[in-house]
C-alpha cells in the first residue's frame, strides 16, 4: 500500500481528489477543513480523539473519506442528517462544511469527544448544528428525534446488522442511510439483509470508491421504506449482544 500522493500538500490534495469526484471546494471550504484540522490534531495532544496525527494522512481518512459520501447525493444535498458515534466529527461534520444548509445531529456518548465537536463548531462558525452525549439506542427511542433525518450515517462504529439498528430509527420514510465500509461492504449486506428488512430498510446498493493511496472501500445505501417497529432500537448495549434477527 504506498502513501497518498507524497508530492501533496494536504489542501492541494483535498482539492484534486475532491474535484476529481465532482465536488468543486470554494477557499472558504478549504479553509474550514485546514481549520478543523488544525483543531482535531491540537485537542488530541490532551484529549486523544484520533490515531492519526499526520495531516496528510488525517486528509485522507477523515476527510476525504467522509467527502466519498457526497456521491449518494449527486443533484442536492439531504435537508438534514444524522452522524451516529461521529467521535470527532467524521462524516458528519466534515459533511456540514460541505452543505452548510444541511441540519446536523451528532450522536456521540464520549463526553470528551462531545466538548472537542462543541468547540470546533463555534470556531467554524457552523449553524444548525445538535451535539448529543448519549448512547444511540436512547436517541433513537425518543421522539424528538425518532424517524426525523433525511439522511443517516455511522463510520467505524459497528458490523452492519449491529448498524443498522442503531441508524434506521433516526432515519424518516422516503430517506437513506449511507454506512462506509471496507471491501467487504457487500458481504456485510447481505450478512444484515434480515435486519435490514425487520427495520423498515432495503438494500439499494453498494458503491465502491477508492481514496488515494489506500485499499478499495465501499458505501452500503440503505433506503427506508416503512416506519421501524416501536420496540427497536433495543435498550442501550443488547444491539451489540445480540445482533438482528434475534435466535429463539
Amino acid at each position: 500500500m504506498s502513501a497518498p500522493h507524497p508530492t501533496l500538500l494536504p489542501r492541494e490534495l483535498l482539492a484534486t481528489t475532491a474535484a476529481g469526484w465532482g465536488l468543486a471546494l470554494s477557499e472558504a471550504q478549504l479553509a474550514q477543513y485546514e481549520r478543523y484540522l488544525a483543531e482535531l490534531l491540537r485537542w488530541n495532544r490532551r484529549a486523544n480523539l484520533t490515531a492519526i496525527v499526520d495531516p496528510q494522512a488525517a486528509t485522507v481518512r477523515h476527510l476525504l473519506d467522509a467527502l466519498a459520501l457526497a456521491r449518494v447525493w449527486p443533484a442536492q444535498p439531504p435537508a438534514s442528517l444524522a452522524d451516529v458515534g461521529t467521535g470527532a466529527g467524521v462524516p458528519g461534520l466534515v459533511l456540514k462544511i460541505l452543505w452548510p444548509d444541511t441540519e446536523l445531529l451528532l450522536i456521540e456518548s464520549v463526553a470528551k469527544k462531545t466538548d472537542f465537536l462543541q468547540h470546533v463548531t463555534a470556531a467554524l462558525n457552523l449553524h444548525g448544528v445538535t451535539i448529543l452525549t448519549a448512547r444511540a439506542e436512547d436517541v433513537g427511542r425518543d421522539p424528538r428525534y425518532r424517524e426525523r433525518y433525511a439522511a443517516v450515517t455511522a463510520r467505524a462504529v459497528a458490523a452492519l446488522n449491529v448498524l443498522v439498528e442503531y441508524c434506521l430509527p433516526l432515519c424518516r420514510v422516503g430517506g437513506v442511510v449511507v454506512a462506509p465500509k471496507g471491501a467487504d461492504g457487500a458481504a456485510e449486506a447481505a450478512a444484515a439483509a434480515a435486519a435490514i428488512e425487520l427495520l423498515g430498510g432495503r438494500l439499494r446498493s453498494v458503491l465502491p470508491y477508492q481514496l488515494p493511496g489506500l485499499d478499495p472501500r465501499t458505501l452500503v445505501v440503505i433506503d427506508k421504506l416503512a416506519p421501524t417497529p416501536e420496540r427497536y432500537p433495543r435498550r442501550a448495549g443488547v444491539p451489540h449482544k445480540r445482533p438482528l434477527p434475534e435466535q429463539r
